[in-house]
C-alpha cells in the first residue's frame, strides 16, 4: 500500500507529505491512519458487531501504527492493544498515543503467526482488518485467537482475496506483489473457523468497500500523477496503479471478494 502519513501532526512538513495526505483524504474520506480498505463507517459498524461491554479490552492483530486503533479507544472509550512484528509500527503508534493522549490503547512488538504473549481468557475481542490473508497456517492462528479471548465474547476478521471467481495467474501474481498472500474460497475459512472452536455467527460480503476504495485510490493517484512520479518514480508509479487497477477490476467483477466473519467463543 502507498506510504501512510503522520496524521497526529496537523500540520505536513514537506511537499511528500501534503501530497500522500491528499491522496488519502481522497481515498478515505476521513483518514484514521488505515492501511486496508477500510473507511471509518465501515470500522464503527464493525465495533457494533463486537458486543462489547463498556470498557472492553480488543486485541488487535497486525495494528500497523495505530491509527484504527486510536481511532476505536478515543470514540469508544475501550481499552484496545495492539500486536504488529513491525518495529517501526509500534514505535509509531506508542508515540501517537503518548502524544494524543490516550492512554487506553497500548502496542507491543510480536509475530502474530506464533505463540501470543498473553494468558488465556484476557480478552473481549479480537479484530483483524485485511490482513488473515498473510496468514499461511490460518488455523494455527484461529486457535490462537480462541484461546486469548474470553467465553462468549468475539472475533471479528476480514479476507480481502476470497476466490469466487476465475482469477488468472497473472492476476493473482499483480494482485498479490506485496508479501505473502494466501488466497482460499469461502468455505475454506468458514470450516477452519469451525475446526478452531468458534461458532459462526455472522458472515457477510463486504467487496463493495474495497471496490470503493480501490477505485478511488487509482483516480486520486492518476489526478496527482505528476507529483507523485517526483515522489515515487515513474517504475514504481506505475506498478502501484497496475496493483490498484487489478484490485478493482478483481473486485468490481466479483472474482476476488472481500468477506468479513464474526465468530463467538
Amino acid at each position: 500500500m502507498p506510504k501512510q502519513i503522520d496524521l497526529f501532526n496537523s500540520t505536513y512538513g514537506n511537499f511528500e507529505e501534503k501530497v500522500l495526505a491528499q491522496i488519502r483524504r481522497e481515498t478515505y474520506g476521513e483518514d484514521i491512519g488505515q492501511t486496508s480498505w477500510i473507511t471509518v463507517d465501515e470500522y464503527d459498524n464493525f465495533y457494533g458487531w463486537l458486543n462489547l461491554p463498556a470498557g472492553g479490552h480488543i486485541l488487535e492483530i497486525a495494528s500497523g501504527s495505530g491509527g484504527p486503533a486510536l481511532y476505536l479507544a478515543k470514540k469508544f472509550e475501550c481499552r484496545v492493544t495492539g500486536l504488529d512484528i513491525n518495529e517501526e509500527g509500534i514505535k509509531t503508534a506508542n508515540r501517537h498515543a503518548l502524544e494524543a493522549k490516550i492512554t487506553n490503547a497500548k502496542f507491543q512488538l510480536a509475530d502474530v503467526k506464533q505463540r501470543l504473549p498473553f494468558d488465556d481468557e484476557t480478552f473481549d475481542a479480537v479484530m483483524c482488518m485485511d490482513s488473515a490473508n498473510h496468514f499461511g497456517d490460518r488455523l494455527s492462528v484461529l486457535r490462537e485467537w480462541y484461546r486469548v479471548l474470553k467465553a462468549g465474547r468475539r472475533v471479528l476478521f476480514t479476507d480481502p482475496v476470497v476466490i469466487t471467481g476465475p482469477v488468472s495467474n497473472e492476476e493473482l501474481a499483480a494482485r498479490s506483489n506485496i508479501g505473502f498472500f494466501l488466497f482460499v474460497p469461502l468455505e475454506t475459512t468458514e470450516n477452519l473457523i469451525k475446526e478452531a472452536g468458534f461458532k459462526l455467527i455472522r458472515r457477510e460480503d463486504v467487496t463493495g468497500n474495497i471496490e470503493l476504495t480501490s477505485g478511488r485510490w487509482h483516480v486520486s493517484r492518476q489526478k496527482h500523477r505528476e507529483d507523485l512520479i517526483k515522489i515515487e518514480r515513474e517504475e514504481r508509479f506505475d506498478g502501484l496503479q497496475k496493483f490498484f487497477a487489478t484490485v478493482y477490476k478483481l473486485t468490481s467483477e466479483r472474482r476476488l471478494s472481500r468477506f468479513v466473519f464474526v465468530a463467538e467463543k
